[in-house]
């Protein structure tokens, strides 16, 4: 099976349905922020202090590429991962890709409860989350909705809905094939 890649903004719960739909499907599970930070022995935040937002999105690119060789995988994006380079068209290119999409007030209530864990966001106050929530959902979008697959992800909150959520996904016949 070629592979399956999850994109969309931060909180929208790409690493929840990816791990969930991994476990149900027997997948691979592959978290591009962690191969990264994996391959080069330093988290996301350090390569962009360390060496800039141009040097991480080029590391980022390499290891999409390089994961996209892999088959019977689910791979799950960074937000901004499709907005660079020609990744989006490259992604499409080598599998299936998966808009999950949340509302900005499921986005705004998941990343305030986990703000501390998101360097962006560590230092923001409410209104900056919901005004840079709003702002970069409107440049990412147009490279979001090149997703071939657009998912709602508002329902993840626990396990019943995960649950649902992978059942409904697995009845649509949405797995990329060979």
């Amino acid at each position: 099976m070629k592979p399956l890649f999850i994109i969309g903004y931060m909180g929208c719960g790409k690493t929840t349905f990816g791990k969930a739909l991994a476990a149900a499907t027997g997948l691979r599970f592959i978290d591009l922020d962690f191969y990264i930070e994996q391959r080069f022995h330093a988290t996301v935040r350090e390569i962009f202090d360390s060496a800039g937002e141009e040097e991480f999105r080029k590391r980022e690119r390499d290891m999409l590429h390089e994961t996209a060789d892999f088959s019977n995988c689910i791979i799950s994006c960074g937000g901004g991962t499709p907005c660079f380079f020609d990744n989006i068209d490259f992604m499409n290119s080598r599998g299936t890709t998966l808009w999950l999409k949340a509302s900005d007030d499921v986005l705004f209530s998941r990343l305030v409860r986990k703000r501390e864990k998101r360097p962006l966001l560590a230092n923001k106050t409410d209104d900056e989350i919901r005004m840079t929530i709003a702002s970069q959902l409107e440049a990412r979008s147009p490279f979001y909705s090149k997703a071939k697959v657009t998912w709602q992800g508002d329902s993840l909150e626990d396990r019943r809905q995960i649950d649902s959520n992978i059942a409904d996904f697995l009845s649509h016949g949405l797995l990329p094939e060979e």
